[in-house]
């Protein structure tokens, strides 16, 4: 940490601020609460395999051998039963003893505080079509775990041009999104691109169920041991970073990477800051996550230290 930031303090406090106001709005994912008809074995079983797909944001995990012990044993994990917002009939699971069996067999959980994510529809649909896309997507989005809402977002300007990127995530972010995907096409295959504090990911092509699951497969971090998925502390140094846009845009950057908890500025000198971040995996796994990203890219420091350059 640098001892003296060369900012005065007041300057300091309100860059605190404006980075706070640019936190994501993730929302908490109800992952252990799982829609069931009955209350027998193979009923929770395949509950519990919904709630595996969601805990992990992987497909896969619901026939992963190494969760089959899990599955199996479902109705130990049952926590009590509940009605959901539609009246209907839930299971909650142990959502702590849950993500303990999980951890031990090495398998990677996403956090449940996920990326609010807004959908477009180009062209927009009609008022019954739309209606309909909006019950696919959301179908798709439960069983992966995103939240999700579709909405008539503009995607051009006033004369017709298509927005930049940097304008498309704006827009979203004004209304309390954390990321846009945006389905472009007509049709059954659409061209999905993904706009998020990271750059832009696509375009991909698929049905509207594909946009939800390619866009969860970007977003869950990297499968690792148990040691590599702790949570811990590292400081990163940031240079590039001139204006109070610049903080809030490291800052944005830095929230939106799977498996980043928390982010702080604790220090600023000329144009390099500092923060504290808490990631899973530590130092090596934000540097894993950051990679390939367009806005911050790494290089090491004469002194065997990693310092990262923002590009806005």
């Amino acid at each position: 940490m640098r001892p003296v930031p060369s900012f005065p303090r007041l300057a300091l406090m309100t860059v605190l601020l404006v980075v706070a106001g640019a936190a994501w709005a993730a929302r908490t994912v109800r992952v252990y609460e799982v829609d069931v008809a009955e209350r027998s074995g193979a009923a929770l079983q395949a509950a519990m395999r919904e709630a595996l797909v969601r805990a992990t944001g992987r497909r896969e995990a619901a026939e992963d051998p190494a969760l089959a012990r899990i599955v199996a044993d479902a109705p130990n994990y049952v926590q009590g039963y509940t009605t959901g917002p539609r009246g209907e009939s839930q299971v909650i699971f142990d959502a702590r003893a849950v993500e303990q069996a999980v951890s031990a067999t090495g398998r990677t959980l996403w956090d449940s505080a996920r990326p609010f994510t807004l959908i477009a529809l180009d062209p927009p649909r009609s008022r019954a079509a739309a209606d309909a896309a909006r019950t696919e997507l959301e179908r798709a989005a439960q069983e992966r775990g995103l939240p999700v809402s579709l909405i008539p977002l503009a995607l051009a300007d006033a004369n017709g041009r298509p927005l930049e990127a940097d304008a498309l995530l704006q827009s979203a972010q004004r209304f309390g999104g954390d990321e846009l995907l945006v389905g472009r096409g007509e049709g059954e295959t659409l061209q999905w691109t993904l706009y998020d504090g990271r750059g832009t990911s696509g375009p991909w092509g698929g049905p509207l169920a594909a946009g939800i699951d390619h866009t969860v497969d970007l977003l869950v971090p990297a499968q690792a041991s148990t040691a590599q998925a702790a949570e811990t502390d590292t400081r990163i140094d940031v240079d590039g970073v001139r204006s109070l846009v610049d903080y809030a845009g490291v800052t944005r950057v830095l929230q939106s990477t799977p498996g980043v908890k928390r982010v702080s500025l604790v220090a600023a000198q000329a144009a390099t800051a500092s923060f504290d971040v808490t990631v899973r995996g530590g130092a090596e796994g934000l540097q894993q996550a950051l990679a390939g990203q367009a806005h911050l890219t790494a290089s090491n420091t004469p002194g065997g230290a990693i310092l990262y350059h923002y590009q806005p």
